[in-house]
């Protein structure tokens, strides 16, 4: 399931739903994903709740729980408005911004976790991205940092 609260230019709920199953099945993650694409405040009130981080951020990830079965995969939240400020200051689509977040959201589903993983996560991403023909990853943006990035490990 894919829900709007916030609109992204030059993406559809359909282009959405789409290219959450093919970053799924690219990633090897068995299961749904619910994903939600809402404002700044909302992502702030979620990291503070679930993270402890009183501050927005492009992503969180919140897998299903350990009895949900194997048909849930988990739940992605997503920055509209931090997607359209990286995706300006990176130099690509608000779209394309937002697909990496939904990669990088699906990674942490399938059990990646770049703050602990020695670079697993991150050569995950390179060569999904590859494949899915997508710009620069979150992972490889806190290398070389640039002006707009909002993610927290």
């Amino acid at each position: 399931m894919v829900i709007f609260q916030r609109r992204v230019t030059d993406l559809t709920e359909l282009a959405l739903r789409r290219f959450v199953a093919r970053a799924r099945r690219t990633a090897g993650l068995k299961g749904g994903v619910n994903v939600l694409l809402t404002s700044s405040a909302e992502m702030k009130s979620l990291n503070r709740r679930f993270r402890g981080k009183d501050q927005p951020t492009d992503v969180l990830s919140f897998p299903a729980e350990p009895g949900a079965g194997k048909q849930f995969a988990g739940e992605i939240a997503i920055s509209a408005e931090i997607a359209a400020q990286n995706a300006r200051a990176l130099g690509h689509s608000p779209a394309e911004e937002v697909k990496i977040l939904v990669l990088h959201g699906v990674l942490h589903l399938r059990g990646y976790d770049h703050e602990c993983d020695n670079g697993r996560m991150a050569g995950r991403e390179k060569r999904l991205r590859a494949k899915l023909r997508l710009p620069l990853g979150l992972i490889e943006r806190a290398a070389t940092p640039r002006a707009g990035r909002k993610h927290q490990p």
